[in-house]
């Protein structure tokens, strides 16, 4: 029985956005439709994975380059918690212990997923070579959801603007850049790297917090100049308006 896809629910923002929103959806498909597989016992080709997620072989060659690199990124899939299973028992409106939530469950999935992990960056920087504009996305968004679910509730606590600045912000932190930086480049143990992380964090909502600046006085030279423009403009208006005298006739 074949199975059909469900609809997407309609996304707002400019003309153009849908195409990418929708290869995007095309590449969890393939993901989501492997994991299923997997779960039950199958050891699955690309072909009948992408009949699972009802796209075409070809398709599927678009977003991943062998079966391997599928299989192996539906591990990190099946991994990767989602909002509903990582909140379902959090109350709290704390934008910053939310935040620290998502990166300790992603920080434990690339810990225990490491080899993985690292051959899933690698498949994406080598894709990224292949082509200017690569013609499918390389890598699957699973932070972002988790962020945006994390700072929903403290939604009001924020401008707009700082708030998507927030979330955006978060990303560079939370996730397996983090993860590897931490590691690779600070070369901190665990407790470590995960402390660093909550701090940045935490400085991060204490930021997006802060109110907006307010505008820069004026300079009392620009002050000055405009004052004696306004000066200038009310003199020549009423010179305009003002009724020529008439020469009284000699007598």
């Amino acid at each position: 029985m074949s199975r059909a896809r469900p609809k997407a629910a309609a996304v707002g923002g400019p003309a153009g956005a849908g195409r990418p929103n929708q290869k995007s959806r095309t590449r969890k498909d393939l993901l989501q439709a492997a994991a299923r597989l997997v779960r039950q016992g199958r050891n699955p080709s690309l072909e009948e994975i992408a009949a699972d997620a009802l796209v075409s072989r070809a398709t599927a060659y678009r977003y991943f380059p062998d079966v391997g690199a599928l299989l192996l990124e539906s591990s990190l899939e099946i991994a990767t918690p989602g909002p509903d299973e990582l909140f379902h028992d959090v109350a709290s409106d704390d934008a910053a212990a939310r935040a620290e939530r998502v990166d300790a469950a992603l920080h434990d999935v690339a810990l225990a997923n490491e080899p993985a992990l690292r051959t899933m960056l690698a498949h994406g920087l080598q894709r990224s070579l292949g082509a200017e504009t690569p013609a499918a996305p390389l890598r699957q968004n699973r932070r972002s959801p988790l962020i945006e679910a994390a700072l929903e509730p403290a939604r009001g606590q924020f401008r707009p603007a700082a708030l998507d600045t927030l979330a955006k912000a978060l990303a560079l932190i939370v996730g397996p850049e983090g993860f590897i930086v931490c590691k690779d480049v600070l070369q901190l143990d665990d407790a470590e790297a995960r402390k660093v992380k909550r701090w940045a964090i935490q400085a991060l909502v204490d930021a997006a917090r802060k109110p907006a600046p307010a505008a820069a006085p004026e300079p009392a030279l620009a002050k000055s100049g405009r004052a004696k423009r306004s000066v200038a403009s009310r003199r020549a208006k009423r010179a305009v308006a003002k009724p020529a005298r008439r020469a009284s006739p000699r007598r």
